[in-house]
């Protein structure tokens, strides 16, 4: 007589898979998901925790994204690497803001800016290679590494350097492993914007040890004052080669919601990507896309009219961060965060309570004042919060002064 086999138990096997179980939840997302459910239950919230403008998408965008919801071609399955036009427009308008000559081959129409960096760390990376990641680092980006199968490697950087990270520091993390670094500037979470020196030396080490740079430029038209953002493979031609430039129109154009984004590299790896997009979701919805072909091959006035609003907010959330005691906030140059340090607050009494953690004193402060913050912890450097002030100058002051006043409190 013979038996049938049979399989194993489900109880004894995980439901989810190691791989996927092993991702943290997006920390901003959670913070913001958090505050706007508070609010929907009918309390008073100011959050800080998402990245995105409040300002509405410009009236022409919006305008061409109506007039292509009539054009039966856009109901269609299209290219899954872009539209034609669209790829066209990313070529014109990265000549004409960073200098950086590309052809539409080079280029991938990606679901957002998140979709881009997934794409970037699963093209480039094997099982073990190593990812130089700046800390404070935006909260995707090592789970994006980890998904590729790479190992992120924390380079820690402190407000007293301004939260940009030098040679030295990243040459002491280089190993025989290390494929790539990643380049944020301007960062996202801190604002540090890396000066054209400090961009040009780094971008040279990358190239003389052959580690590939994946640079983030979502933030590219967001600086203030004297700051100047340099694109790494226009500093240093020669990085093209070896150099992955991902960008959006989420942050500039206010179009957070519409989800475009794109990656521009070497021909075999823009190749290579987009057939990993055509599996994974093929085109980018084409209403979305016609729109951002409209936002790019239009000029930059209502840009420059949001950038003017966020150094305002800048100024006065740095302002009300430095007057807290136990608080110490430099000045960001570019992209819409501050990143201030609260470890003069934590270990003290507050309220009945004592937070040991930045975590533990973002609960605190959401619960008592609140308040919704991203702690340090979402970000590889435990100790800060990170404020958005992409929100309206009114509820910007509401909320820093509810969070300040709380602080003072601790014993």
């Amino acid at each position: 007589m013979t038996s049938t086999p049979t399989a194993a138990p489900t109880a004894t096997r995980s439901r989810v898979s190691a791989r996927i179980g092993g991702i943290a939840e997006s920390a901003t997302l959670a913070v913001d998901a958090r505050a706007k459910a508070k609010k929907a239950a009918g309390e008073d919230v100011v959050g800080f925790g998402a990245g995105e403008p409040d300002f509405p998408t410009p009236a022409p965008v919006v305008a061409a994204a109506q007039a292509a919801c009539a054009v039966p071609a856009n109901h269609r399955y299209t290219p899954a690497g872009g539209l034609p036009e669209l790829k066209q427009a990313v070529v014109d308008k990265t000549r004409r803001d960073s200098g950086l000559t590309v052809t539409p081959a080079q280029v991938l129409i990606t679901n957002g800016g998140k979709q881009a960096v997934y794409e970037a760390f699963a093209t480039l990376l094997d099982p073990g290679d190593e990812v130089l990641l700046p800390a404070p680092y935006w909260t995707t980006y090592p789970e994006a590494v980890r998904l590729a199968g790479g190992v992120p490697v924390d380079v820690v950087t402190t407000e007293d350097q301004g939260y940009r990270v030098t040679v030295a520091q990243l040459e002491a993390a280089r190993t025989p492993r290390t494929k790539v670094l990643l380049w944020c500037s301007p960062s996202n979470p801190t604002g540090a914007v890396a000066s054209p020196a400090e961009v040009e030396e780094i971008g040279r080490w990358a190239l003389e040890h052959g580690i590939w740079v994946v640079a983030d430029e979502i933030y590219e038209h967001l600086v203030y004052g004297g700051a100047e953002h340099v694109s790494m493979p226009v500093a240093v031609p020669e990085l093209a080669d070896t150099c992955l430039v991902l960008n959006g129109v989420a942050k500039t154009y206010a179009m957070t919601g519409w989800r475009v984004g794109w990656l521009i590299g070497p021909v075999d790896v823009v190749k290579a990507a987009t057939n990993l997009q055509s599996h994974a979701t093929s085109n980018v919805a084409n209403v979305s896309q016609r729109a951002a072909a409209a936002a790019l091959a239009g000029d930059l006035s209502a840009v420059a009219e949001m950038r003017a609003a966020f150094d305002r907010r800048r100024r006065t959330m740095v302002g009300l961060l430095n007057a807290i005691p136990g608080v110490t906030c430099p000045e960001p140059e570019g992209a819409f965060y501050c990143y201030p340090s609260v470890k003069g607050v934590l270990g003290r009494t507050l309220r009945g309570r004592t937070p040991q953690t930045s975590a533990e004193l973002a609960e605190l402060v959401l619960e008592e004042a609140g308040v919704a913050v991203v702690p340090g912890e979402a970000f590889g450097t435990p100790g800060y919060f990170r404020l958005s002030y992409a929100l309206g100058d009114e509820d910007l002051e509401k909320g820093v002064r509810r969070m300040g006043d709380l602080l003072a409190e601790a014993q």
